[in-house]
């Protein structure tokens, strides 16, 4: 495998339990990148999952001014000489804000996204993984974090199909997308080099990769204008 990308900076986006961390520490491993991780200690989280009014605000307005600051040091990194690897996109505090705010609190927080977005660089690719709410379930339960107990499959229902409505319209940069379900980039190296050798052949528009099995896997083209495959 070689241990170069024709990529500078790669985001991985996807719902809450997908893998996000999980690929980037690997990816990061194998071509030898930087990870740029979200930070996940935002003091408003366990307010938020325990449904407290005021919370939603409280946790998207701490994680939109750290998620932007990251992405500002992202903007100044010599990214000639770094392969930045990143397990979260800026849009992702909008995609959470609509899902998460009420109208008056989104008010508020219209007027400060796009004020801090257009200091944001983009990706050269983005990796939407997706999996189905179940393994998600699974998933989060095994990483047993005290903060995530709380959420339940509708949560993640409503979260997923907001990320898969995002995604069906980006047009943004490069986008590759894979669904985990039958799939284990950490314990499985098959998997991993498989799917490594996929983000290597990446170059533009919306690729769909589909697993068929342990040595065969299939990559689909879509279009750029409707958004399926043809």
């Amino acid at each position: 495998m070689s241990r170069k990308l024709p990529f500078r900076h790669i985001a991985v986006e996807g719902p809450i339990g997908v893998g996000k961390t999980s690929l980037v520490e690997l990816l990061a491993r194998r071509f030898e990148g930087v990870m740029v991780l979200e930070d996940i200690t935002n003091p408003f989280l366990p307010s938020f999952y325990e449904r407290r009014p005021g919370a939603a605000f409280q946790v998207q307005i701490y994680f939109l001014l750290s998620r932007f600051q990251q992405q500002r040091e992202i903007a100044q990194m010599d990214l000639f000489h770094s392969l930045v690897l990143a397990d979260y996109t800026f849009p992702k505090d909008r995609i959470f804000a609509y899902l998460n705010l009420d109208d008056a609190d989104l008010k508020v927080y219209e007027k400060l996204y796009p004020v801090l977005q257009q200091e944001v660089p983009k990706p050269d690719l983005v990796i939407y993984m997706q999996a189905s709410v179940p393994v998600l379930l699974e998933r989060i339960r095994r990483r047993s974090r005290d903060y995530e107990k709380n959420i339940d499959a509708e949560y993640l229902e409503r979260l997923s199909e907001a990320y898969s409505y995002y995604f069906f319209h980006y047009r943004e940069t490069p986008l590759l997308v894979v669904n985990t379900d039958d799939i284990d980039f950490v314990n499985n190296p098959a998997d991993l080099d498989a799917f490594a050798a996929q983000i290597a052949r990446c170059r533009r528009g919306t690729q769909v990769y589909v697993p068929l099995g342990s040595d065969r896997t299939e990559t689909l083209p879509v279009d750029a204008d409707r958004g399926e495959s043809p």
